[in-house]
């Protein structure tokens, strides 16, 4: 089964209308069986998203995906740097 991916708009919008049915009393497992997700999809996603608006949320995102850009970076430059100490020191 293909895995569907949700916006972190559509995410806290899920969480939210989850709280209000948890609230009057429904139970988790119905809960997330009419939202069209695992338990453990609504509990990871409570754990992440729980408790942000939307515009941290995206902010939240943005800064995963920079963090990642720069690891990436990081990385490289430190192989680069790794491949030219051998290099100079005849180990290749």
């Amino acid at each position: 089964m293909a895995r569907k991916r949700y916006t972190p708009e559509q995410i806290i919008a899920k969480l939210r209308e989850a709280d209000v049915r948890l609230a009057a009393g429904e139970e988790t497992k119905a809960i997330c069986r009419s939202l069209g997700i695992a338990e453990q999809t609504y509990y990871r996603w409570r754990r992440e998203y729980g408790g942000l608006k939307v515009d941290q949320a995206r902010r939240l995102k943005a800064l995963e995906k920079e963090n990642m850009r720069l690891r990436k970076a990081v990385s490289d430059l430190t192989l680069d740097a790794m491949i030219l100490k051998e290099a100079v020191e005849g180990k290749y």
